[in-house]
């Protein structure tokens, strides 16, 4: 049985680590270089980031991409 992949969504924890390092949502676009819609979207799991926001994401954050980003299949 072949799976739909689009159905699939990962889970995150990017409001936490955003909190953590108390900055807003439009400082943390600005900082990636993506829209503040696009953090919103991240952060209530509407939307899976390319690989390469993934890596912007966990090195802006000085952590692993499995620290943010949590795949359950």
């Amino acid at each position: 049985m072949i799976k739909n992949m689009d159905s699939e969504k990962m889970k995150n924890k990017l409001k936490v680590y955003r909190a953590m390092k108390e900055i807003t949502q439009e400082d943390l676009a600005q900082e990636l270089e993506v829209t503040r819609q696009t953090i919103i979207a991240i952060e209530k799991d509407k939307y899976d980031p390319s690989l390469v926001l993934a890596f912007k994401i966990s090195r802006f954050f000085n952590v692993s991409i499995e620290d943010i980003f949590i795949y359950n299949k």
